[in-house]
Formats: structure tokens, C-alpha cells, sequence
């Protein structure tokens, strides 16, 4: 069983995460329990599946939650869409979050792959 958090990319996700925290903070307070909560859990989520696959015994559990954090990951590119587009975030705060979640998303693909060869 590897330490999930030597993984560069649970490292990476774990930055998103304070990141859209931090970003949130400035949401408008009727997005509290919608938008704001929906993001944070989403991106929260990424790094959270990937601790518990890593956590688990075999390549097959691990892939599954590789394969939730990809989902999750998606989740987190539509919300700060939605973001963006109501105006709760600059063009250079949507730039920034996206570029990572992109760079996120690649990682946890190529780790995917990884795992599924190695059955």
C-alpha cells in the first residue's frame, strides 16, 4: 500500500482544493449551500478518492477510485463554468482553476492507464 499523499497528483489536487476554498470565500451568501458547497465537495472529493484507493488492497479498488476522482474532477470543471459565467469569478481566477484541473484530470488519466496495465 503507497502513501497517497507522495502522489504528486493527490499533491496537486489537495492545492486545488485550498485554492476553490479560498476562491468560494468571496460567493455570493444565497450560493452557501448550492454553488459554493457543490464546488468545494467536488474538488475536496478528487483528492478524497484517491486517498481511499490507494488506501484499499488491490490495483482493481484502486483504479475504481482513480476512476471516481475522474469523475469528480469533471464535476469541478462544470461548476467553475457555472462560476465563471454568473460572475462569481474573474477570467483570471476561472484561467488559473481550470488550467489545474485540466493538469489534474491528465494526471489521474495516466494513472488510470498505469493501473489498468499492470493487470
Amino acid at each position: 500500500m503507497q502513501d497517497f499523499r507522495k502522489l504528486r497528483v493527490w499533491q496537486k489536487a489537495d492545492q486545488l482544493t485550498f485554492d476553490i476554498y479560498a476562491a468560494t470565500r468571496t460567493f455570493p451568501a444565497e450560493e452557501r449551500f448550492l454553488l459554493t458547497a457543490q464546488l468545494r465537495s467536488a474538488a475536496l472529493s478528487i483528492q478524497s478518492n484517491i486517498a481511499e484507493g490507494f488506501g484499499r488492497g488491490t490495483k482493481a479498488d484502486t483504479a475504481r477510485f482513480v476512476q471516481m476522482s475522474i469523475g469528480s474532477s469533471a464535476e469541478v470543471v462544470n461548476h467553475l463554468h457555472v462560476a465563471h459565467r454568473l460572475g462569481y469569478l474573474s477570467a483570471e481566477q476561472y484561467q488559473q482553476l481550470a488550467e489545474a484541473i485540466e493538469h489534474i484530470r491528465r494526471m489521474l488519466i495516466r494513472l488510470l492507464l498505469s493501473l489498468k496495465s499492470q493487470d
